[in-house]
């Protein structure tokens, strides 16, 4: 999970502003149903009116209400209000002509309000007990009715103040709503923007690093798994990235905002909220137990789906030849069946997880709804407080709600995040030294092994023992033997692909570990014994050689390597188009064209890994005549199967078991060395003798 959160913090800066802004939202939308409350409680109730004393007040009923009063309370009402001018019905009106506070409207509601009260329970003929609770609503709807009288006798527009009032809490609303829109608005742009660049980041990062692997690096992560977490596992942290932005941030200012505000509606149910939020826990708690653990085995059944769907798909013309079609499919339907009963039990888990969620939400309004109605026929709650407060608490447990979701998805994009800094935190075992030099081979490109000895990592055996041996600039270095003999692995050695267990190899007469890798990769023409091709055109994989190659070298590198014939007979010729892998040509002309692309690179030494083995006898002979023609001067190393193919070179090196067995010229190695000598019996019989 550590490594999910440490992605995110590359983006504090935004993440912060995400942050502030989703408080500005939360206390926005925490205010409206604080105008519901009052649009029900003072708009609709209280016609408007928000406080127990009077906008105006006639002379009679002023100098009744102070005969009431003490003389404290008294001296209260004097400075609410001051003697007017005007006249209604022959009396004059007081009215309030300060612009007195909400602070003091409120201190002046509560010192006020026992005598305004009984004043008004005096008026329409009901008796108050001696001591009376100020914290009563009926006490306090008397006082608003109280107000709500003099109001409309001292012949004030009673409609026109609770209109205004309405306008005014509406106006609110609908600016708090537009607020609300605007700050969700700019949150879900920076939260999206935040997951689409830990997307390309991540992607970017990732590829980066995989194309320094070596090749033990590669064979420890397989490639179907790489692809997945390339994309699958990326795909995994950049969503709940965005979520996590979007929810995880703003569920606690809501929930914070929420509670702040149910304490202010005194609505004295918070039991309620708490029995909810426990409920929600337990059931999410038991959930996370029942499903966390097939999440973990997700992602590996996803690698394993992959990679039967690349290795049927990339040898589907051999399953075809052996007519195995119905075996590879059951194999796929076990994958596939395999991820299909994991991701059913996980989506089935997290789809029951709504309806019980919305069962205990449903359940906690009715029960503070029951609980409100007594209350409110008893007159200590009011409705809009009612209202308020379920909107309160339904925001506090849908924060509790929003958090356990994401308690869901983060285990997932936690392991995905594992499993992607897994590759980036893995370092290649090939690597520039910390002084290493560019290689500079000035015209001596001689390649030499000096008792090199190799074996592949955590392997107990030796794959190269004491190989030692000299390729020269100008001529032709062989190497042959038995599958399995060490030929592709040797030769693999002087490029790097992998390093020495023992022993040294020496470019020049520096040792291929002291250089740079680029100097030592770029003064090597490297053909595969797989030939490999790019989607594009024919030119363009030839120019991979040399970007800046003309056209006319890259017509001489198809001519030297007898591609230039079938290249010609093409309708579009060298921009006729090469399909992903090279499937649209055959084995012959793909090495053909690999081998052109390694010429156009000009390198001081060549390697042919079995990369003559698809062309017929003359165009074997025509290819490396032409080669030797265009090439001198040139360290050549060829690995070959056929020793027809080899036995004019200058040496040849035999191996058996990782070991030399054999090195000279054909004639020599005729006579000297058994093994060749069988070889070349067995693929050409006696008359090579």
């Amino acid at each position: 999970m550590k490594n999910l959160f440490k992605t995110l913090m590359n983006y504090k800066a935004i993440a912060l502003l995400v942050l502030l802004l989703m408080a500005g939202q939360a206390f926005c939308e925490m205010n409206l149903p604080q105008y519901t409350q009052a649009l029900i409680d003072t708009g609709i109730q209280n016609k408007g009116i928000e406080h127990i004393l009077p906008e105006a007040i006639r002379g009679s009923e002023y100098e009744a209400l102070s005969e009431g009063m003490t003389d404290g309370e008294r001296s209260y009402l004097n400075y609410a209000y001051d003697e007017a001018d005007g006249y209604v019905d022959g009396e004059a009106l007081y009215y309030r002509k300060k612009t007195l506070s909400e602070d003091e409207l409120d201190e002046l509601d509560v010192i006020l309000l026992e005598p305004i009260a009984r004043r008004f329970a005096e008026q329409i003929g009901e008796i108050l007990p001696a001591v009376i609770d100020k914290e009563d609503r009926n006490i306090k709807a008397m006082g608003i009715a109280y107000a709500a009288d003099c109001n409309e006798n001292a012949g004030l527009d009673v409609l026109s103040i609770q209109n205004r009032f309405m306008l005014r809490c509406g106006g609110m609303m609908l600016l708090m709503s537009f607020a609300v829109v605007a700050l969700t608005t700019g949150v879900s742009f920076l939260a999206a923007r935040v997951g689409a660049d830990i997307g390309r980041d991540l992607r970017r990062r990732l590829f980066t690093n995989v194309m320094s692997f070596s090749h033990a690096e590669m064979n420890e992560f397989k490639t179907s798994s790489l692809i997945t977490r390339a994309t699958n596992d990326i795909q995994q942290v950049q969503t709940t990235s965005t979520m996590m932005l979007r929810m995880m941030l703003y569920a606690p200012c809501i929930c914070i905002w929420s509670i702040i505000k149910v304490y202010q509606t005194h609505a004295h149910m918070n039991f309620t909220i708490v029995t909810g939020v426990i409920a929600i826990l337990l059931l999410v708690g038991s959930l996370f137990a029942i499903a966390m653990p097939k999440f973990k085995i997700m992602q590996t059944l996803v690698d394993a789906m992959n990679a039967v769907s690349r290795e049927i798909l990339t040898g589907l013309q051999v399953i075809r030849a052996f007519g195995r079609e119905k075996s590879e499919e059951k194999r796929f339907d076990r994958a596939n069946d395999n991820l299909y009963r994991n991701q059913l039990f996980v989506n089935r888990a997290m789809i029951s997880m709504t309806p019980l969620l919305m069962i205990i939400m449903y359940g906690v309004t009715i029960w503070i709804t029951w609980i409100s109605a007594g209350r409110i026929d008893s007159g200590t709650l009011q409705v809009g407080t009612m209202t308020a407060f379920i909107a309160y608490a339904m925001e506090i447990v849908f924060s509790f709600l929003m958090i356990a979701g994401m308690a869901i998805f983060l285990p997932r994009a936690g392991i995905a995040a594992d499993r992607i800094y897994e590759v980036l935190e893995t370092e290649t075992s090939i690597r520039d030294a910390e002084n290493a030099a560019e290689l500079e081979i000035g015209g001596n490109a001689s390649v030499r092994f000096e008792h090199v000895s190799f074996k592949y990592p955590d392997a107990e055996e030796n794959v190269l023992t004491d190989i030692d041996f000299e390729a020269k600039p100008g001529e032709t270095t062989a190497i042959v033997g038995a599958t399995g003999s060490g030929k592709s692995t040797l030769i693999k050695l002087i490029p790097r692909f992998f390093d020495v267990s023992e022993g040294r190899i020496t470019i020049g007469g520096c040792d291929v570990r002291a250089v740079t890798l680029k100097s030592l990769r770029d003064s090597i023409g490297y053909v595969p014994q797989k030939g490999i091709l790019f989607s594009g055109t024919i030119e363009e994989n030839i120019r991979w050689g040399d970007e800046n190659a003309a056209d006319s070298e890259i017509r001489e590198a198809a001519e030297i390597a007898q591609a230039a014939e079938f290249i010609d007979k093409k309708k579009e010729g060298y921009k006729s188009a090469v399909s992903q892998g090279g499937s649209n040509v055959s084995g012959g002309q793909k090495q053909r064209l690999a081998i052109a692309r390694a010429i156009a690179k000009k390198p001081e030494i060549f390697i042919f890994d079995d990369s003559f083995s698809a062309l017929d006898m003359k165009t074997d002979f025509q290819l490396r005549q032409a080669l030797a023609d265009k090439t001198s001067g040139k360290t050549r190393i060829i690995v070959a199967q056929r020793v027809g193919t080899i036995m004019h070179a200058e040496q040849i090196i035999v191996l058996d078991e990782g070991r030399i067995v054999g090195k000279g010229r054909h004639e020599e190695l005729m006579r000297d060395c058994e093994i060749y000598r069988e070889t070349a019996i067995s693929q050409m019989g006696e008359a090579i003798v």
